[in-house]
């Protein structure tokens, strides 16, 4: 699979085959329906990380714990959507035929789709959870089946919807409103009714996590494409990564980091702490420091 290698996380190892999590970009706004900007977001995230430390004080542990590389960016047809999200998912298969977890940085939130096929054809009991302040839900947007608006929907087609949760929406049209009827669907929080959630869980059951910076109020990171007024706070997602410690995650993103939206960049270093508390939160340490 082609792709290019720019810089890498903080604290990533070189070795692309030998680690059990590897981190990649998916540079691709080719869909987004008010600002584009997304795909630098993983440049943007990597560059960010050179400033924070290994140890995270809210998890009491450090990078040097965890077994991760960081491929770069693919490198996508630009405008491209079709043949861009089949590079996404033969990579995302290259990865889990090799052991590895998939942990992608967005990109607009279409990038998410063929990584959860891909996942949802080795885990057919896959639990998607998707923290976001838009639902994703539309069947089509401005006439397109295949967008970021869509882009739960789209995984929905195949995915049995018992087997899919949603927190922080605070915005969607009313169809996606009666349509997440069918869904577990949780409003305006996240950390408290995804504890709920997932005390209803059985540990075992393999989880994919999808977040959209956009969850986090726009006070706190305003560069993103669709920011939504009244979101959440970064502490309060930091504790919902925290609810997810010890399950068994097999894939995950963030995506929607537009850096060049927010010229104080703090939305790029929240991104980059976000990452690195969810290696800290979501994988298994495989190594101890000295």
């Amino acid at each position: 699979m082609p792709q290019t290698v720019t810089s890498a996380f903080l604290h990533s190892s070189a070795d692309l085959q030998g680690t059990s999590v590897c981190l990649f970009g998916i540079p691709m706004d080719y869909t987004v329906c008010f600002r584009p900007g997304a795909r630098f977001g993983p440049a943007g995230i990597r560059q960010a990380s050179y400033g924070l430390e290994h140890y995270s004080l809210q998890f009491r542990d450090t990078l040097q714990n965890r077994s991760y590389c960081d491929a770069g960016d693919l490198v996508l047809p630009y405008g491209n959507v079709q043949e861009s999200l089949r590079r996404v998912k033969v990579f995302a298969n290259e990865l889990l035929e090799r052991g590895q977890t998939p942990f992608a940085l967005g990109g607009e939130h279409l990038v998410s789709l063929p990584i959860i096929q891909a996942v949802y054809e080795r885990h057919p009991d896959l639990r998607v959870i998707h923290i976001d302040a838009h639902a994703d839900l539309a069947d089509t947007y401005f006439g397109e089946a295949v967008t970021h608006a869509t882009v739960m929907r789209r995984v929905l087609d195949s995915l049995p919807h018992a087997q899919f949760a949603q927190f922080g929406i605070r915005s969607a049209d009313r169809p996606e409103v009666e349509f997440a009827q069918t869904l577990h669907h949780a409003p305006f929080r996240v950390a408290e009714p995804l504890r709920e959630y997932l005390a209803h869980l059985h540990p075992d059951w393999p989880i994919y996590l999808s977040i959209d910076i956009d969850v986090v109020d726009p006070a706190f990171a305003p560069g993103t494409g669709t920011p939504e007024a009244g979101g959440i706070t970064p502490q309060e997602l930091f504790e919902a990564l925290e609810a997810l410690r010890g399950r068994r995650v097999v894939g995950a993103d963030l995506v929607e980091v537009a850096p060049s939206l927010d010229a104080s960049g703090c939305t790029a270093v929240l991104a980059a702490k976000i990452v690195r508390e969810m290696l800290l939160a979501l994988f298994v340490p495989t190594a101890v420091s000295s």
